[in-house]
């Protein structure tokens, strides 16, 4: 079973309908890490003080085969071609450790979508 891992940084507002439709494309679950960044943008000051919008880091690692599927639905669910909204991507997985009770449910729904 090879898995991957979809990336995507988000606004915290959009966090939880973006990890909604991943899940209805197919992801299990998410780890969602709060964050902070900049981008070609410079953030906005008001006194000195730099207003940068909260991100959240959201880590989706699942099955090769569904990537596509689930990069689409993160893609429409953030808005992502309008500017500024988040990026995703994607890396490879080399060796995965702790899935084992999920690998069981794996096989099954797989065997299942076979008979």
């Amino acid at each position: 079973m090879r898995f991957k891992l979809i990336l995507s940084s988000v606004k915290q507002a959009i966090t939880d309908g973006v990890v909604d439709a991943a899940k209805k494309a197919g992801a299990t679950g998410a780890t969602i890490i709060p964050a902070r960044g900049t981008g070609i943008r410079e953030a906005k000051t008001f006194f000195g003080l730099s207003l940068e919008a909260q991100t959240d880091i959201i880590m989706f690692l699942v099955e090769e085969h569904l990537v596509d599927k689930i990069m689409e639905s993160i893609r429409e669910a953030g808005k992502f071609n309008k500017p500024g909204t988040g990026i995703a991507f994607v890396l490879s997985v080399e060796q995965v450790i702790g899935l084992e009770s999920q690998i069981d449910k794996f096989k099954e729904e797989v065997r299942d979508s076979y008979f």
